[in-house]
C-alpha cells in the first residue's frame, strides 16, 4: 500500500450511497440515516459530514487492515438533503464528494438523500431485453400487413416475404411480420438467456413499423395482435389516398380485432410473469400520429363513423384543443398543427389547453398497469420534450407518477433522456433513465472510438482509460443512487448503430455505405469485452434484441434488422448466457460499491465490493497482451489472499489465480480481453 507522509492518502478515502456506506440507502421520510466514510488508518485528524447547514463531527467506530471507518447519524431535515464530507489533516482541509477528494467544494457532486424516493426493487440491476416487435419473431401469419393495404407517408406499405432481407434506407413502411404471438413463442428462449424484464418499443395501434406515431392509445395494434374480422379492399396500384383503405380501417378500428389484440397482450404478460419476466411498455406521450383518431388526417375514423370528427377536418371537433394550431382559418384539412421536430406525422399534443387530453393520457398510463393487463411500467419517449414549458413538463410528470404509482406502486417509470436528468429524478417524477451519458456514450468511445450513430471516430477518446473513468464518474454523480442502480445500460438500441458494427471503427450509414459493410471488419472480441463490462457495472444491463445473436447494422433503420432465427451466432448466445448467469449469481455485481482502480491506454480496471465480497474486472482493449498492476487494497483485499479468474471474455478457460502482494495484484490480460476475478482464500 502506498504511503503519504505530508499528504492525505486520497486513494484510501471512500464512501458512496450503497447500504454499506449509507443505511438505509433509500430512506423514508423521517428516517434516521447512518452514513459512513473510510480513510487510511491513522491518517486524519477529524472528519465531518456537511449536510445542508449542519456540520456534524463523525466518530471512528472500526479499524481494520489499512482503514479507519467513521460514522454519524443524520436526522430527517427536509425531503432532499445534500451532503459531503470535510476532512481535516495536519492543518489542511479536504473535501470528499461523489467525484472523489478535492481541496475545494465542488458543485453538482454532493451525495443526495431523497427521502421517500422509491424505485421498484425488481429493476435494480435487472437484466433486460429490448424488443422491436415487427423484427423479432412472426408467430401469427394471419395478422401480417398486406402490401398496398394502406398508404404511409405518400407511399404504399410493403410486406417483406423474405424474413432475412435487410432493411432499406427507406424502411419505415416496410413490415416483416413480427408480433406478440412470436414473443410468446420465444419466452422460453428469453428465460434461457437469463432475461428478467422485456422493454417493448410501442405496440399500440400505429401505421408505421416503429409505432412512435400512435393512432390509438386504447388498444394493441391488431397487426401484431389478433385479427378476427378481416375483410374489405386494399388499395389499387396508383391509389394515393387512404379513403378506400377498407381492409386497414377494419383491421385497426373493428371492436373485435381490438379487444382480441388486447387479450393477447394480457396473455403475454401473464406468461412472461410465469417465466419471471417483467414487461415495460413504451409511452409516446409528447406527440401522437397523423393517423390518430383525435386528428384523423387520413379520414379513417371520421369516414367509418367509429369516432367523432377529427380535429384535422373541423374547427368544431371536440379534439381541436388536443393540438396546437398556427392558422385559425385553415379548416377544413388544417395543415398548420404543430409537430415534433417538424415531422407532420408526429403532431405534438397540447396538454396545457385540454384537461380532457390530460385525463385520456393519465387513464392510458393506468389502464395497462392494472387488471387484466398488469404491465410492469413505462419507458417514456422524449420525456423532456413534452409540454410547452419546462415548468409544465415537470407538472405533467408529477401527475403521471402519482397516477402510475397509485395504480401499481411496483411499476417503473424509465425515461429517454440525453444530458442531465437530475431535475426529473427528485423522487416525484421519473424513477430512472436510459443511461446515455453515464454508459452508452463513454463505453462506445472507449472500446470502439465510435460515436453512437457511427457518424464519426473520436481518436482522443478511443482507448483513453483516464478520460473514460472521468466521464463515467462525472455523469454518474448527477444520478441519485436509486436511479443509478436501475438505469437502463445499453450498448445498442433502435436509435443507434449496433455495437457490433461500431467495432469496425468505420464511419457511415446504410444509405452511404450499404448494408453489407455493417458486417465488414467487426471485432467480436471487442464486443465481448463491452458485454462483460455491461454485465458487471451498476445499473440494469439491457440487451437489444439480436445483439446476443450477432446482429449488425448501421444506425436507424439498419439497426432494425430481423432476429436471425436459424442463423444465430450460437457462440455469442452462449457467451451472453454465461456472463448473465455470473451477474445473477454474484449479488455484489448488482448491489456493491464500484471504484475505478487503474486506467491507461486501452486499460481499465475496477472493483465491485460490499464489505464481504470483492470482485475485480479488468480490460485490455489493446492489440497486445499486457501485465496489469491493480491496487486491490483499495477494495479491502489483504496481502496473501488470492484472486481467481472466474470469467474471461475471450473464452480462455485456463484457471488463473493471482496473489495479493504489497496491496496489489499483477494480472495478465490477453489482447482485446476482459477478465473477472473473485476474491478469497
Amino acid at each position: 500500500m502506498e504511503s503519504y507522509e505530508s499528504e492525505l492518502n486520497r486513494l484510501a478515502v471512500f464512501s458512496d450511497e450503497t447500504d454499506f456506506y449509507r443505511f438505509p440507502s433509500a430512506p423514508e421520510k423521517g428516517d434516521r440515516v447512518t452514513v459512513k466514510i473510510r480513510t487510511a488508518k491513522n491518517d486524519i485528524d477529524t472528519v465531518y459530514v456537511v449536510a445542508g447547514s449542519n456540520v456534524i463531527k463523525m466518530e471512528k467506530f472500526e479499524s481494520i487492515q489499512s482503514f479507519d471507518f467513521y460514522f454519524c447519524d443524520l436526522e430527517y431535515y427536509e425531503d432532499i438533503l445534500r451532503y459531503y464530507f470535510k476532512i481535516e489533516r495536519a492543518g489542511r482541509t479536504f473535501y470528499y464528494s461523489k467525484v472523489g477528494v478535492s481541496e475545494e467544494i465542488l458543485p453538482y457532486a454532493d451525495f443526495v438523500i431523497i427521502y421517500g424516493f422509491k424505485v421498484p426493487k425488481w429493476i435494480n440491476g435487472a437484466v433486460m431485453y429490448q424488443i422491436y416487435v415487427d423484427r423479432f419473431c412472426d408467430g401469427d401469419k394471419s395478422n401480417n400487413v398486406i402490401t398496398n393495404e394502406y398508404m404511409y407517408l405518400g407511399k404504399p406499405v410493403v410486406f417483406k416475404k423474405d424474413w432475412n432481407e435487410v432493411p432499406s434506407s427507406d424502411d419505415v413502411r416496410n413490415f416483416y411480420g413480427g408480433d406478440l404471438q412470436g414473443v410468446i413463442d420465444k419466452l422460453p428462449y428469453l428465460k434461457s438467456l437469463g432475461i428478467e424484464a422485456v422493454y417493448f418499443n410501442p405496440i399500440f395501434v400505429s401505421p408505421s413499423n416503429h409505432k412512435y406515431d400512435i393512432q390509438d392509445y386504447s388498444h394493441i395494434d391488431p397487426h401484431i395482435g389478433r385479427i378476427v374480422r378481416d375483410k374489405g379492399r386494399i388499395l389499387d396500384k396508383g391509389e394515393h389516398s387512404n379513403e378506400n383503405a377498407e381492409r386497414y380501417t377494419i383491421r385497426t378500428t373493428n371492436k373485435e380485432n381490438l379487444e382480441e389484440s388486447d387479450k393477447l397482450f394480457a396473455e403475454l404478460v401473464k406468461k412472461a410473469h410465469e417465466h419471471g419476466i417483467k414487461i415495460i411498455l413504451d409511452g409516446v406521450f409528447n406527440h401522437c400520429g397523423a393517423f390518430n383518431k383525435w386528428l384523423d388526417r387520413e379520414n379513417i375514423y371520421t369516414k367509418s363513423g367509429a369516432e367523432s370528427m377529427g380535429a384535422f377536418h373541423s374547427k368544431e371537433s371536440r379534439y381541436k384543443n388536443y393540438f396546437i394550431w398556427h392558422d385559425e382559418n385553415g379548416w377544413p384539412e388544417n395543415e398548420s398543427y404543430e409537430c415534433w421536430w417538424g415531422l407532420n406525422n408526429h403532431p405534438k399534443l397540447n396538454y396545457e389547453d385540454s384537461h380532457e387530453l390530460m385525463k385520456n393520457i393519465m387513464d392510458t398510463a393506468a389502464k395497462w398497469l392494472k387488471k387484466p393487463y398488469f404491465a410492469d411500467g413505462w419507458r417514456i419517449d422524449v420525456g423532456a420534450d413534452l409540454g410547452k414549458t419546462q415548468g409544465f413538463n415537470h407538472y405533467f410528470w408529477r401527475k403521471f407518477r402519482k397516477r402510475v404509482k397509485d395504480t401499481n406502486p411496483e411499476a417503473v417509470i424509465l425515461a429517454e433522456h440525453y444530458g442531465d436528468a437530475s431535475s426529473w429524478l427528485t423522487g416525484n417524477q421519473w424513477d430512472t433513465i436510459m443511461n446515455y451519458d453515464a454508459f452508452m456514450e463513454p463505453v462506445s468511445y472507449f472500446f470502439t472510438g465510435m460515436e453512437k450513430h457511427s457518424d464519426y471516430f473520436n481518436r482522443d477518446l478511443y482507448n483513453n482509460g483516464v478520460a473514460f473513468a472521468n466521464a463515467m464518474v462525472q455523469a454518474m454523480a448527477r444520478l441519485p443512487y436509486q436511479s443509478l442502480i436501475s438505469a437502463m445500460n445499453q450498448l445498442s438500441n433502435h436509435d443507434h448503430s449496433r455495437f457490433l458494427t461500431r467495432t469496425n471503427m468505420t464511419e457511415g450509414r446504410v444509405a452511404t455505405n450499404g448494408s453489407i459493410s455493417a458486417l465488414e471488419g467487426i471485432n467480436k472480441s471487442i464486443f465481448r469485452e463491452a458485454v462483460l463490462f455491461q454485465m458487471t457495472w451498476p445499473g440494469a444491463p439491457t440487451v437489444y434484441y439480436g445483439d446476443e445473436a450477432g446482429l449488425t447494422g448501421w444506425t436507424d433503420p439498419d439497426n432494425r434488422r430481423t432476429y436471425p432465427w436459424g442463423n444465430e451466432d450460437k457462440d455469442l448466445i452462449e457467451f451472453h448466457k454465461a456472463v448473465i448467469k455470473i451477474r445473477k449469481d454474484y449479488s455484489v455485481l448488482k448491489n456493491g460499491s464500484v471504484m475505478f482502480l487503474n486506467e491507461g491506454t486501452g486499460l481499465i480496471s475496477y472493483g465491485r465490493f460490499d464489505g464481504k465480497n470483492i470482485m475485480i474486472a479488468a480490460f485490455n482493449n489493446n492489440e497486445y497482451d499486457m501485465m496489469v498492476s491493480v491496487p486491490v487494497w483499495r477494495c479491502g483485499a489483504e496481502n496473501g489472499k488470492k484472486f481467481k479468474v472466474i470469467f474471461n471474455s475471450n473464452g480462455d478457460e485456463s484457471e488463473n489465480i493471482y496473489l495479493t502482494d504489497n496491496g496489489k495484484t499483477e494480472i495478465f490480460i490477453k489482447s482485446r480481453n476482459g477478465v473477472l476475478l473473485s476474491y478469497g482464500d
